[in-house]
């Protein structure tokens, strides 16, 4: 009997300690609470922008961290898409950033297939060289770029810019296309060389469409790196305003003595609306190129 109760004393201790765990809903709404002031911090300067782009210059200051308004001043977008120009900015930073970011995808779809799909000698010290670029600061390029743009006669062109734009090593999205390309089966090459495809057709008819993920990853990326670049078109467009981009065109509300504000906070939030919309479209598929190509 003796033997007994000890027994018994330790049936019942997992009892015990489960009792005295916390239930899986309230862990729920802690982890929930957690994440959602993460986020609030996150969000926090976007809102703050969004809101100081309904203010004027003084109020700004005046109520600081304050997101309300007293005051509402819808007419700071106009000032900033007419008066500032910002209407021709958005639409040199949309033929930029589309032009760029098509050359970028063939570009980088093809060299990512090439060294993904065929064994040849020297391919190891290609994808070393490209991985070693990485750590070059891309300041470094800047001067090759404008001489050599200068002497081709596409300085100060928006043709040039988008050469200057797309001509860098982009190797994050060949590694991902390299790492997506090395999964996909040898049969469907295979069979579309029986059909009669060569080298390009294959390419573009049976390989691409199937790297959608990973084509909407290099799509972000390529797209804010262009979007939010701004020493490259501002040497570019140093002599011709009219081919500024949007991140070049916000020096206008910067004075020699003075800034405006208010309009500098509308047109931050005009140039950040096209990069919500487009990762709000892609999220998805960015989330899937990202986790298709780290599991190769």
């Amino acid at each position: 009997m003796t033997a007994a109760a000890p027994a018994r004393a330790a049936g019942e201790r997992p009892a015990a300690v489960k009792s005295r765990r916390i239930p899986r809903r309230i862990l729920r709404w802690i982890q929930t609470i957690v994440l959602a002031a993460i986020g609030l911090i996150w969000l926090y300067p976007l809102l703050w922008v969004l809101s100081a782009s309904f203010k004027d210059s003084l109020e700004i200051f005046a109520s600081g961290l304050n997101l309300v308004p007293e005051t509402w001043h819808p007419e700071n977008y106009a000032v900033a898409w007419s008066e500032a120009g910002f209407s021709q900015y958005m639409l040199n930073s949309v033929v930029i950033t589309t032009a760029s970011i098509v050359l970028v995808v063939v570009r980088c779809a093809t060299a990512g297939y090439v060294l993904a799909r065929f064994h040849f000698r020297g391919r190891r010290v290609i994808v070393a060289v490209l991985v070693a670029t990485m750590f070059i600061p891309t300041g470094l390029f800047i001067v090759p770029v404008v001489e050599l743009s200068d002497l081709m006669g596409l300085l100060n062109t928006r043709t040039g810019l988008v050469l200057a734009m797309a001509g860098g090593g982009n190797v994050a999205a060949v590694l991902l296309y390299m790492g997506f390309f090395s999964r996909i089966p040898k049969e469907l090459e295979e069979a579309a060389v029986i059909d009669g495809a060569g080298f390009l057709r294959t390419f573009f008819r049976v390989m691409l469409p199937l790297s959608g993920p990973v084509t909407a990853t290099v799509v972000v990326l390529t797209f804010l790196g262009t979007w939010n670049n701004f020493f490259l078109p501002l040497v570019f467009t140093f002599s011709t305003p009219e081919n500024r981009t949007l991140a070049v065109g916000m020096l206008a509300f910067q004075g020699t003595n003075s800034t405006d504000w208010a309009g500098l906070a509308a047109a931050a939030s005009i140039s950040l609306i096209p990069i919500l919309v487009l990762f709000l479209l892609l999220q998805r598929h960015f989330v899937e190129g990202i986790a298709g190509a780290v599991k190769s």
